[in-house]
């Protein structure tokens, strides 16, 4: 039996027909007293009889038992069939199929000569290249064609092949799933060893398309045949192998075009390395147990398949002397057990092609006894595709509404059979699904499996799964841990052109060398990397900064001038001792009211100005902690309105002594202007502008809280938004106008002869006031954050101060220190000098 693979068409027996579905490589056919036929099943250049095929064969035998048998299913009719061997070979493949449609006989293309047997449907081929050409004639005739292997996308094109279906996915879904198991491990540097025929090549296209779209690359493609001339060459491509950092290499393509000592001329290259397998590849668990060099610790991915209850012991009655006409039967058993037959030529043949010596067995050995037997093949795809075809046809003639001839059913019903098969549905233990997809695919879940070898036997493992009919990277389910690998570490092998980059880094193309090859470079200025390996960094967000090394976004940080601050300390109890000093200032002008200095300067004002500066500097505590739209509005409103009512009680102080002494003179007009309502209306309309400024720049834009991510890279700062520029710019320009005239009126009565003229004083203490806050505003303009708020206190408590200071304490010390210059004899003798 070499290699058979099923080309079958199945034949139902009723009272009035006998339909046949043919199985291409098993064409089923019954009706009474026929033997079934395993037809024209010569050598095909195989070396030895292949397990795995004959177990497909078996299978599709025991599919079609277990539906005569089962009463359920298509009562009063016999399912029956004849089997082809195809060998792989188109020129075969089309040939037989030209013999199922003639009959028997003479084959005479487009003419039946079958009179009773009418054919309903084929089952096969394996291959994508003889099911084609076996497709494209059947498609003529409408007949239902369900392959169990055959991968290639052209199939999917229903205008050409109608009525084919088939048991497996294409190989753009295949190829992208493998695509995805090699990005799930990281794996991005590949190697590719092929056949070199066209199955090879076109498959290699849609391989290479897959990967370019997944941004895997292949290194090398080394494509062979069984062509002893190729070996030469072989050799030299295969040497390359050894200096590359490929790990990870994929076979695919026909395995007949490997040869006889091409996979052992390679296990010295490769096996070191971890080969992945297609399907195809998978299902060929003998081949993979005469190379377990190679194909230990390899992975491999195909449909998910489950035992076929009954068929071990169905198996187990196929023995050479049950079965003597079943020459496959006789030569798996010479093969496997190196049994001799009757036949003593053929044992000699066997024992020069084989260099075997074989021996009588004792008729004890059975098929389970094979080492492999049930282990990969395709033989769930053929026992699905036998229920499938039976399952539409028991559906089709479940709608039969008039009894008519047998010969006129099956000729209308072989051309319907395609759109029962397209609306049947598959029954597991659970639940309900359709047999095939719109392309004609059978979908299934597809599993990952590693190939161990213990005790010099190939083991599989299911370790992964992929969702049945979806292609997303989503889907994809791997149990690292239960993969073996190659290396002593027990760890998933490296194959990349480039070392990952770190986190904190991201990739950049390499211009002089392969796409797939990369640089690093760290993440700019706001991006972090957290994982191994990246294309891209992320930006963080707003509110956030990488950390050091940029592998992860931390909340930036938060900055304004809190309570516990070390600079707010400073400025709260630098803020609290001025004010205490003025508030005992003022005790002491309260307590010397009554004495010529405080009388002379305008003890009212006095108190207003101290009052004023005392609550200007505890104004400073708005400007302290986390601001608020409510501070914000407070803190630069209340400092405006404050230090606008000293200033005006300064003016006002220097308006009085100017006029004072203008009013001395003979005949002076000034006369009626000398009095405490002159400087109390100063004060209340300079008051009372500086109130409605305000309340105009509240009204329209007032000051509110910010949140300022932009001044500094890590860290938000918390500040006062002044709103309005033009508002806030205003109330200081009004206090700069009202200081300057200030200063301009003191510095004019300064020589005016008094002990008591404070006009020296007041000249003083606002050129104090103008200088700070002149250099307050570029020093206020050129710093950020807290250290902005910080500015602006100092400016208030200095100007404070310097009015505090130049106007108040050489008072005091006249008052506390000089009683005796206290008195109004002095006063009158300054004034007359």
């Amino acid at each position: 039996m070499s290699g058979l693979r099923l080309i079958a068409f199945l034949c139902v027996k009723s009272n009035t027909a006998l339909l046949e579905f043919q199985l291409l490589h098993c064409i089923l056919s019954i009706d009474p007293g026929f033997v079934c036929s395993v037809s024209d099943l010569a050598v095909c250049g195989i070396p030895g009889p292949q397990p795995q095929f004959y177990k497909d064969l078996l299978t599709f035998f025991f599919a079609i038992d277990e539906i005569n048998k089962n009463p359920t299913m298509l009562p009063n009719i016999t399912l029956g069939y004849h089997v082809y061997d195809s060998c792989a070979e188109t020129r075969k493949a089309i040939k037989n199929t030209l013999q199922i449609l003639s009959g028997p006989g003479k084959m005479v293309p487009n003419y039946s000569c079958r009179e009773r047997k009418k054919i309903l449907g084929f089952i096969g081929d394996q291959s994508s290249a003889t099911t084609t050409s076996i497709a494209q004639i059947l498609a003529l005739y409408r007949y239902v064609q369900i392959s169990y292997g055959a991968t290639s996308p052209i199939l999917n094109d229903k205008r050409v092949f109608p009525t084919l279906f088939r048991m497996v996915r294409n190989n753009l879904v295949i190829y992208s799933k493998l695509a995805q198991m090699l990005k799930y491990f990281g794996w991005n540097w590949i190697g590719i060893i092929r056949s070199g025929d066209d199955s090879g090549s076109e498959e290699f296209i849609i391989l290479r398309n897959v990967m370019n779209f997944y941004k895997i690359c292949i290194y090398f493609d080394l494509s062979v045949n069984s062509h002893a001339p190729r070996i030469t060459q072989l050799d030299e491509q295969a040497h390359s192998i050894k200096q590359t950092s490929v790990n990870v290499i994929v076979l695919f393509g026909t395995l007949f075009e490997f040869g006889v000592g091409i996979l052992h001329f390679l296990r010295g290259y490769i096996d070191d390395r971890t080969v992945i397998l297609d399907p195809t590849w998978a299902t060929n668990i003998v081949l993979i147990g005469k190379h377990p060099e190679i194909f230990n610790c390899s992975l491999s991915f195909g449909a998910k398949s489950a035992n076929i209850s009954e068929f071990l012991n169905f198996a187990n009655e196929f023995q050479p002397h049950k079965k003597p006409k079943d020459k496959l039967l006789e030569d798996l058993w010479m093969s496997e057990f190196g049994c001799s037959t009757i036949d003593k030529t053929r044992n000699d043949l066997f024992e020069y092609l084989y260099k075997r010596t074989l021996h009588e067995c004792n008729g004890t050995e059975r098929i389970s006894d094979i080492q492999h037997f049930f282990h990969g093949g395709n033989a769930h795809q053929v026992y699905l595709a036998v229920y499938s075809m039976a399952a539409a046809l028991h559906d089709m003639l479940g709608f039969m509404k008039t009894p008519t001839s047998g010969s006129q059913l099956f000729i209308i019903k072989h051309q319907k059979l395609y759109r029962y098969i397209q609306a049947s549905n598959y029954f597991s233990e659970n639940t309900s699904q359709k047999y095939f997809n719109e392309d004609g695919e059978f979908v299934s879940h597809y599993v990952i499996q590693n190939h161990l070898l213990v005790n010099k036997v190939i083991l599989t493992n299911d370790v992964g799964l992929f969702e049945q009919s979806n292609s997303s990277d989503e889907n994809i389910f791997i149990n690292a841990s239960l993969i073996k690998w190659k290396n002593d570490r027990e760890e998933i092998p490296r194959s990349q052109c480039s070392e990952d980059c770190l986190p904190g880094n991201r990739e950049v193309p390499s211009s002089d060398r392969h796409e797939c090859c990369h640089g690093c470079v760290p993440c700019s200025e706001g991006e972090m990397s957290n994982e191994t390996g990246s294309e891209n960094c992320m930006k963080c967000l707003d509110h956030e900064w990488p950390n050091e090394n940029k592998t992860q976004c931390n909340p930036k940080q938060i900055e304004f001038l809190s309570y516990t601050d070390d600079l707010s300390l400073f400025f709260m109890v630098i803020s609290l001792f001025l004010c205490i000093l003025t508030f005992l200032i003022m005790i002491v002008f309260i307590s010397y009211g009554d004495t010529p200095i405080v009388r002379a300067n305008n003890k009212s004002l006095s108190f207003v100005l101290l009052v004023s500066i005392m609550l200007g500097f505890l104004c400073v505590f708005l400007f302290l902690g986390r601001p608020l739209d409510t501070t914000c509005w407070l803190r630069q409103t209340s400092f405006g309105f404050l230090f606008t009512i000293a200033v005006s009680s300064v003016l006002g102080k220097t308006v009085m002594v100017w006029l004072a002494f203008k009013a001395t003179k003979p005949g002076s007009v000034w006369k009626k202007w000398v009095g405490v309502k002159l400087p109390n209306s100063v004060v209340f309309i300079c008051s009372s502008l500086q109130v409605l400024i305000c309340i105009a720049w509240l009204s329209i834009s007032p000051p509110f809280q910010e949140l300022d991510k932009r001044s500094y890279q890590s860290k938000i700062i918390i500040q006062c938004n002044e709103g309005s520029v033009i508002g806030f710019y205003s109330v200081l320009g009004y206090m700069g106008i009202l200081a300057a005239v200030s200063f301009s009126t003191a510095f004019l009565a300064r020589t005016l002869p008094d002990s008591f003229n404070e006009a020296k004083y007041i000249t003083f203490s606002m050129l104090v006031f103008c200088s700070v806050w002149i250099a307050m505003i570029p020093a206020y303009l050129s710093t950020k954050g807290k250290y902005m708020v910080a500015v602006e206190i100092f400016a208030i408590l200095t100007s404070n101060a310097g009015l505090l200071v130049c106007i108040f304490f050489s008072k005091c010390y006249i008052i506390l220190c000089h009683p005796d210059l206290n008195s109004r004899k002095i006063l009158l003798d300054n004034r007359c000098k």
